[in-house]
């Protein structure tokens, strides 16, 4: 098997005082990057082309499309430029980056897997946000008749490029925050295997959010009917997968 490839996709949307962090703390990975300015406000954008001027990679989005379409232009543009595998990683600098290098790891163990981050809080986790998520962590584990998907939220994972574009090419999973629960739940419809690694998470003072909260959990809620739905005609199949799964 070839060698994998990788590189680090980071999705920006106006984070001009972190980006530069998280870049940073990539590089010393070994990772080349590629940014993706998602319609970002001109002090995030000239912080962006600066970054670009230094060698990484950029690409522009006009206007303000949403993280699920940032994060498919530069999973694209990864595999184009020739990579195997792509670490997405969040620009808000929440995720410890002691805990990136595992996913590394585990890329070279097993290449085909897709490597999903699962969120280890400490006490700066808004307590609505923590409670939150557990609403859609109990309806991927409907959906999918399983529990193998710890956490469908997290802004860190590793995906192999060559069969997450391929599957993306047929289901757009969204272009806003349904994208990364969906990704993952379609991901394991169709047979592909996954391994959950864990990331510590903290959330500064002054942290930027883009989440939107009614337009978002308005998507999020129709994502999981719309899912639950289309699971049932793959019920018989993921009966058989959970009764053969240790």
């Amino acid at each position: 098997m070839t060698e994998p490839r990788p590189c680090a996709v980071v999705p920006v949307y106006n984070h001009p005082d972190s980006v530069a962090g998280v870049v940073g703390r990539l590089v010393d990975l070994g990772l080349p990057v590629i940014l993706v300015d998602d319609g970002s406000e001109p002090s995030c954008r000239r912080e962006l082309e600066r970054l670009a001027n230094a060698g990484h990679a950029l690409v522009t989005h006009q206007h303000n499309r949403g993280k699920g379409a940032a994060v498919r232009s530069g999973l694209l543009e990864a595999e184009r430029l020739g990579y195997s595998h792509a670490l997405q990683v969040d620009a808000d600098g929440q995720h410890h980056p002691e805990d990136l290098p595992a996913f590394i790891d585990a890329m070279h163990q097993t290449p085909h897997h897709l490597l999903v981050g699962y969120a280890r809080y400490d006490d700066s986790v808004p307590r609505a946000r923590l409670y939150g998520r557990y609403a859609t962590h109990v309806w991927v584990w409907i959906n999918t008749l399983s529990r193998r998907i710890r956490d469908s939220m997290c802004g860190v994972r590793l995906y192999p490029l060559a069969a997450v574009n391929g599957l993306l090419r047929r289901h757009p999973c969204g272009d806003r925050m349904t994208f990364d629960t969906e990704v993952l739940v379609r991901w394991y419809w169709a047979g592909g295997e996954l391994t959950n690694l864990p990331v510590r998470v903290h959330y500064p003072e002054q942290g930027v959010s883009h989440f939107a909260l009614w337009r978002d959990n308005a998507q999020i809620s129709a994502m999981h009917a719309r899912l639950f739905v289309a699971m049932w005609p793959r019920l018989p199949g993921l009966l058989w997968r959970h009764r053969r799964q240790p």
